[in-house]
């Protein structure tokens, strides 16, 4: 369709092609405008300009930090801890508001709403005894003002993805290749799904839709409503990341070095291109698709053809998720000191944050309330735009 209609644009008079030219440009600004009501970072980050000046607000110290993102909602954030414990912050100041343990350990990050928050365990298998008919996988949903077990569900197998939700339901792929939905209300299973792989992606809902990669290097799509099997799309690699959806195309990445273009309606390949490494993560912007892959590069990919627009390398290998602002997105090497802002028209670094000696892990930022909070080995930091009285001697 784009080639037609780049032919028959050649044919017209010079009258026409200033026409064509403007709705081409008007075609432009609309593809933004979707691309950031339906792709929005996570959290709030659209709404904060990483460039600018950002000092450390509050950090909540503790050793025992894991490669899971926290949640939140509100003003609340959920910190995912070693042993299975979690503890509910203070967006705003970082005070501890509760703390429980779930005994075993998070599979998962977990999810939060205006209910509570949602997680992931497993139960670690004992040296010498049979686990193979034992139920190692649970689900709870746990009240936000006291971190009280509101339900539980338990699982075969251990939720190995991210979760996704919508207003009603939960989503998630675990160990034995089973695709779960279940309700946040009551914690029954509203569906299920067996595929033949393990899951270890974060699933993304979309229109009605989820997206899920396997561990098979295969995407599948599933009718968020039924569990139907709508389509899927094998690739060479394993598929950790999330897709984005925009301009009517399904985009990710895979372990075999390659990020995919597939049409959204019937998953046809459009295109694809080729990095350096495994592509461990991408993100939607304004300016185009951004890629982290694993050769320590950073991409930005035009999103109508896949050309790469420009390439920067970072000081470590990128495996957490990025987040997009306004006019930058934030990277978080692992083995380095600092997060890293590129700004987005040509992916030169405009600000660096210093978060301790190799204290990076592979947990994604986020935004809660006006923050911006990074995981790291010495505990969660929160990142703010410095007050007025904060900038004078």
């Amino acid at each position: 369709m784009w080639k037609l209609r780049e032919k028959y644009s050649g044919q017209m008079s010079s009258m026409c092609g200033a026409r064509a030219w403007i709705v081409r440009l008007q075609n432009l600004l609309v593809s933004s405008f979707l691309i950031a009501l339906l792709c929005p970072a996570p959290g709030l980050g659209q709404q904060l300009a990483f460039s600018q000046p950002l000092a450390a607000r509050w950090q909540y110290e503790t050793a025992d930090t894991v490669n899971l993102t926290p949640a939140t909602f509100a003003d609340q954030v959920y910190l995912p801890l070693a042993g299975g414990r979690l503890v509910a912050l203070r967006a705003g100041d970082g005070q501890l508001i509760w703390q429980t343990e779930m005994g075993g350990a998070f599979s998962a990050p977990p999810e939060a709403d205006e209910r509570g928050v949602y997680l992931a365990t497993e139960t670690k298998a004992i040296e010498g005894v049979q686990t193979y008919y034992r139920a190692t996988g649970a689900l709870r949903a746990l009240s936000s003002r006291s971190g009280v077990t509101r339900w539980m569900r338990t699982l075969p197998r251990p939720i190995s993805s991210a979760l996704a939700a919508n207003a009603t339901t939960l989503y998630g792929g675990t160990t034995d290749g089973r695709v779960y939905a279940i309700s946040k209300a009551t914690g029954e299973i509203s569906w299920q799904a067996q595929y033949t792989a393990p899951f270890a992606s974060q699933p993304v809902l979309h229109d009605g839709h989820l997206y899920l990669g396997s561990e098979d290097g295969t995407l599948l799509i599933f009718d968020a409503q039924t569990g139907d099997a709508l389509w899927r799309y094998q690739t060479h690699g394993p598929l950790r990341g999330p897709v984005v959806v925009a301009n009517q195309l399904v985009l990710f990445g895979s372990a075999d070095g390659y990020v995919y273009a597939l049409d959204e309606t019937n998953g046809h390949l459009r295109w694809r291109a080729r990095t350096g490494a495994g592509v461990q993560s991408v993100a939607a912007t304004s300016e185009g698709l951004i890629v982290a892959s694993l050769d320590n590069f950073v991409y930005l990919l035009s999103y109508r053809h896949g050309q790469r627009v420009w390439k920067r390398q970072l000081a470590g290998r990128i495996a957490a998720q990025p987040l997009t602002g306004t006019d930058s997105v934030l990277f978080v090497p692992l083995g380095s000191d600092a997060c890293i802002v590129l700004a987005l028209h040509d992916g030169k670094t405009v600000n660096t944050l210093e978060v301790g000696p190799d204290g990076n892990t592979s947990a994604s930022p986020i935004m809660a309330a006006d923050v911006l909070l990074i995981t790291t080995r010495h505990g969660l930091m929160a990142f703010a735009v410095p007050t007025t009285s904060a900038q004078q001697p």
